[in-house]
């Protein structure tokens, strides 16, 4: 299966969550068994020889594929959370989002500094959640940390990769605009 095949399984759903806005559905990515699985070889690939220890799925489509990759991996799976949804002492950022501000969270014994993370979620477009939850992984000093996505978007008006830190090692399945 090619990135090709990939991009034609997405479902396009106009005007949601806003008019104007074009949602890229990745749900028909994983409601197909073979597009799934292919989504997972792909990242597997990518990070097999990282030495992750731990994967950060952020909520909550995030937590599909970063379950899988972890298990994969042989690594923990760590739920990035909004507030009040962690049973346990958590730590947490707060960010700017279009109109107000959002906060993330994860157990504060989620990470040691002898990790090596990979945060993962479906979709890159203005980049803040994931920004914040890097800052937040990046407070328990891990070795190492990647950042992942399914789908980068790139239309007019979203330059999501220019909101990392420099040097964020990045990357994408998929881009599409």
């Amino acid at each position: 299966m090619s990135i090709e095949t990939l991009k034609n399984h997405l479902r396009v759903v106009p005007d949601f969550p806003k008019k104007g806005i074009q949602f890229y559905d990745i749900t028909t990515l994983m409601k197909d068994a073979e597009s799934l699985k292919e989504l997972a070889d792909i990242l597997y690939e990518e990070y097999k020889d990282k030495g992750i220890t731990k994967v950060v799925g952020i909520e909550s489509r995030g937590f599909i594929l970063g379950a899988i990759l972890a298990e994969r991996l042989g690594a923990g799976f760590v739920l990035a959370r909004k507030p009040g949804k962690l049973p346990a002492e958590t730590v947490q950022v707060s960010y700017n989002k279009e109109y107000g501000t959002d906060t993330i969270e994860i157990h504060k014994d989620a990470i040691t500094p002898d990790d090596v993370v990979l945060l993962h979620d479906d979709l890159l477009a203005t980049g803040g959640t994931m920004v914040a939850a890097l800052e937040l992984v990046n407070m328990f000093k891990p070795k190492a940390a990647y950042v992942n996505f399914i789908i980068e978007l790139v239309c007019e008006g979203l330059h999501g990769r220019d909101a990392f830190p420099e040097g964020t090692n990045l990357s994408t399945i998929m881009t599409l605009g």
